[in-house]
């Protein structure tokens, strides 16, 4: 499973560092994204809708990711 690990880095940082891998992925695959930055999930869902992609929260600061 990939994970990036986005803790401590601050609006947009983390939503860059996640499109940068999600290129990577095929259709279905998942990737963990650990960020505290609390515009992370207001973020994740612009870019979710943006995207097509799907992401939910599994505890603070923890994000599963899955690409369509």
């Amino acid at each position: 499973m990939i994970e990036i690990d986005a803790r401590g880095l601050r609006c947009p940082q983390p939503i860059i560092e996640l499109g940068k891998k999600i290129d990577e992925l095929k259709s279905g695959d998942e990737l963990f994204l650990y960020s505290d930055d609390p515009a992370t999930e207001p973020d994740l869902n612009a870019w979710a809708r943006m995207t097509g992609n799907k992401f939910s929260k599994i505890e603070n600061a923890k994000f599963l990711i899955t690409k369509i």
